[in-house]
């Protein structure tokens, strides 16, 4: 049997993993796993938690929260030098729920518990993003998806004003709150070594298909291809961009002539306007950025 380690926060959903988490516990240990756990105590924590996880030995590591959280524990997994040997696994009690749409993972707790009981695994990609913060160059992983631009704008306003109405009315109330203030940004990206100038309201890059809450902005993306599925927004006004939302949802986004689709390796984004950086649901800085895929770089248990 796998010698786990529950990483739990509270917080996660708008602190709704906190009212959760008895169940989960109780369905854990129905289901006949062993397992420790640890409760966050603050952000950041989680990362420091699966640190020790990996040093203390431990053969999975399993998030209990939502994309925030499992961020966390993944940059953790990765900056211990885990290199998918240990695996993750994922209750999903958070707003969100993106990421286990694409890996498979059932969205009721009573069924992953059950899962993780005797797991599957799959070995996944990640992705690097560089980033400017307090004047200096910082580096973090993300597991799905990270941009700049309106969908950063967005994360802010949405976990700051609106992250307490839940998954899809907290998005749509960031979405409009955002859009009353943003404005296009000038920037130079450069795709795998060829660089172009464009005026763009949104550069997000993807590793997994879904984001925001339901959105699929990348429905071919593939997390074992190792390669990252680009979407840019290029300069659209402001009714274009509320009237082509319903289109992001569905997917079917790729064939508006203000949107980009491509697929790269390396990006890199330089902006002549502030422009906001988010990985995973969670603001970070700002432009430059610099995003890079770290092929089979995870083994996740479904």
């Amino acid at each position: 049997m796998l010698n786990t380690r529950v990483i739990v926060n509270p917080a996660a959903g708008a602190g709704a993993t906190a009212k959760k988490w008895p169940r989960v516990r109780k369905a854990l240990e129905s289901s006949g796993m062993r397992f420790e756990h640890d409760l966050t105590e603050a952000p950041g924590h989680a990362t420091e938690l699966a640190k020790s996880a990996v040093g203390r030995g431990y053969d999975m590591v399993v998030s209990v929260g939502g994309d925030g959280t499992l961020n966390e524990i993944v940059n953790g997994l990765y900056s211990a030098g885990a290199n998918g040997t240990v695996m993750l696994g994922i209750i999903s009690t958070g707003t969100g729920k993106d990421y286990i749409k694409t890996v498979g993972i059932p969205r009721p707790y009573e069924e992953a518990c059950l899962r993780l009981c005797n797991p599957k695994k799959i070995v996944v990609d990640l992705g690097t993003v560089e980033y400017m913060s307090n004047g200096r160059m910082e580096k973090r992983i993300f597991v799905n998806f990270a941009g700049l631009g309106l969908d950063a704008e967005i994360v802010r306003a949405t976990t700051r004003r609106f992250k307490a109405l839940g998954s899809m009315p907290s998005y749509l109330m960031g979405v409009f709150s955002s859009l009353v203030l943003h404005r296009n940004k000038d920037v130079v990206i450069t795709l795998d070594g060829k660089t172009e100038r464009r005026q763009v309201d949104e550069v997000l890059v993807n590793n997994g298909k879904y984001g925001g809450g339901g959105m699929l902005p990348a429905p071919d993306a593939d997390l074992k291809d190792g390669i990252l599925d680009v979407l840019i927004i290029n300069a659209a006004s402001k009714p274009e961009l509320v009237l082509s939302l319903p289109r992001i949802y569905k997917g079917t986004h790729g064939t508006h002539p203000k949107v980009t689709m491509i697929r790269a390796r390396i990006i890199e984004v330089q902006s002549a306007q502030p422009m906001l950086v988010q990985a995973d649901g969670e603001l970070l800085g700002e432009a430059p950025a610099r995003f890079d895929v770290l092929p089979a770089a995870l083994t996740v248990a479904i």
